[in-house]
């Protein structure tokens, strides 16, 4: 397509739909837009090279994005590349949509699962097309999830909510999560583009130091509210790698791949 740069091997796009405004799309669809290393670091790169004003990530296709991309890792390095994926390419892209100067917005085409939803969730904005779903399903994987992660549900829907996504591992519909504030505002699939690319606009229209300021103090603040001792953050991040080598975790994604219940041993 004219106009758009492609990235990740032509699994991130890059295109600037209006003055101001750029928007990356993950099409990774033959895997539900998973998030690969490809993926991951082309997105990383490419948030640190952008200067629009408001900037959109969507996914191709009917996904947003159904989470890290495990399904393929071989038996034996399982584990490592598991949690190599999770821990280096998936943390820096998350801190690159932070640290990002000005607002992103996501524009959720489709269903937003596992990682998929706390890259959304890493946006400062959240638009969604009606009829979709979104969920976390650590649970039903065998996964502890980062403390980081859990932390961002927390600030946005709070703690009853959170545990609900987390322990319960449905998917919940987005009309559903706009009434938690999940997402700001659910529109028609077909008007979802262009009602993202307006509300880009208007984003790109206010002031640069402001829209760059007021980020800036909102992250800070909540931030600094979820401090942790080191002790206790160490101890999270420890329960959290162990959770990789788990008999448990392999079970669970063979489980989900084989379409069958897990047999859950409880190590």
């Amino acid at each position: 397509m004219d106009g758009v740069r492609q990235l990740a091997g032509g699994k991130l796009l890059l295109d600037e739909p209006a003055e101001h405004v750029a928007r990356l799309t993950i099409d990774n669809q033959p895997k539900r837009n998973a998030l690969d290393h490809a993926i991951l670091d082309g997105l990383t790169g490419a948030l640190g090279e952008l200067d629009a004003r408001c900037l959109i990530l969507t996914g191709a296709g009917t996904m947003f994005s159904a989470g890290y991309d495990i399904g393929d890792m071989p038996e034996e390095t399982f584990a490592q590349e598991a949690e190599k994926l999770v821990a280096h390419p998936f943390a820096a892209a998350i801190e690159a949509l932070e640290r990002y100067p000005y607002p992103v917005v996501a524009a959720l085409s489709g269903h937003a699962i596992g990682g998929g939803l706390e890259v959304a969730l890493a946006c400062d904005l959240r638009i969604a097309a009606a009829g979709i779903r979104v969920g976390m399903p650590p649970a039903k994987l065998g996964l502890v999830y980062s403390h980081t992660g859990i932390q961002k549900f927390l600030d946005v829907v709070g703690a009853a909510r959170t545990a609900e996504l987390f322990l319960v591992g449905r998917n919940v519909p987005v009309e559903r999560a706009l009434e938690w504030g999940l997402v700001n505002e659910v529109v028609g699939p077909e008007e979802l583009s262009e009602a993202a690319l307006e509300l880009a606009r208007e984003i790109a229209a206010n002031a640069p130091l402001s829209l760059a300021g007021n980020k800036r103090v909102i992250r800070e603040l909540l931030t600094a509210r979820s401090a942790l001792p080191q002790d206790v953050e160490r101890e999270l991040v420890e329960l959290r790698r162990a959770c990789f080598v788990s008999e448990d975790f392999r079970e669970g994604v063979r489980a989900f791949g084989e379409k069958r219940p897990p047999r859950w041993q409880g190590r």
